[in-house]
């Protein structure tokens, strides 16, 4: 990977932390269900999460998903979060076209090209951005890996709480067959929950990833 970083390197994952963005959604049961889904992943070992990291990113790569999609979403990741650079260089190598998501004022959410030369500088909220590309609408993607902090069994998903994925893919809401993009989710196996109750704004994930 040729990425060139700004400031201090990527390192193990990426350097930095995420910031908790305020949170729409005042019930406290999402709250403590967040608490545990960071807490899970925090708690896991450097060789733990990096193990993970390579089971679930072999299972992306092997997917149906991944296989027919031309356009991908995918994070850069933060050190607890699942690694995703073995699906970008993947994707890379299959001469897909990757984006990373990038955070705008008023929680808005855009996409940028990434590719193995872009530069990429660390954003206001702690996140690695491209300093330049070309954009794409969120409608012309294909595959979207989604970061997940907690997640059920129907596919609900909790992120850090800014809502920007849900803003984001809106349009996906009142679909009645769901063509694109898909938005799969990845997260450690520990951090699965009982029960997420969704919100009615709430975007529900076509698929999840996970090292179990």
């Amino acid at each position: 990977m040729l990425l060139r970083f700004e400031s201090d390197g990527i390192g193990n994952g990426t350097g930095g932390k995420r910031l908790l963005f305020p949170v729409e959604r005042a019930d406290s049961t999402v709250k403590t269900l967040r608490a545990r889904g960071l807490g899970a992943r925090r708690d896991m070992s450097v060789e733990a999460r990096t193990k993970a990291s390579q089971i679930i990113c072999e299972r992306v790569i092997a997917s149906r998903e991944f296989f027919s999609c031309r356009t991908i979403a995918c994070y850069l990741p933060m050190p607890d979060e699942v690694d995703t650079l073995a699906i970008i260089e993947r994707a890379w190598c299959a001469n897909k076209r990757v984006f990373v998501p990038v955070l705008r004022k008023r929680r808005k959410l855009s996409f940028r090209r990434l590719t193995p030369d872009t530069t990429l500088v660390r954003s206001v909220f702690g996140i690695w951005e491209p300093v330049d590309g070309e954009e794409i609408s969120p409608r012309r993607l294909d595959l979207v890996i989604t970061p997940t902090v907690a997640f059920d069994e129907n596919r609900h998903r909790i992120g850090m709480g800014g809502g920007y994925y849900d803003r984001c893919f809106a349009f996906l809401r009142n679909r009645q067959q769901w063509l694109r993009p898909k938005l799969a989710g990845i997260a450690f196996a520990s951090q699965k929950v009982e029960k997420i109750t969704p919100n009615p704004w709430d975007i529900r994930l076509y698929r999840i990833f996970t090292d179990a």
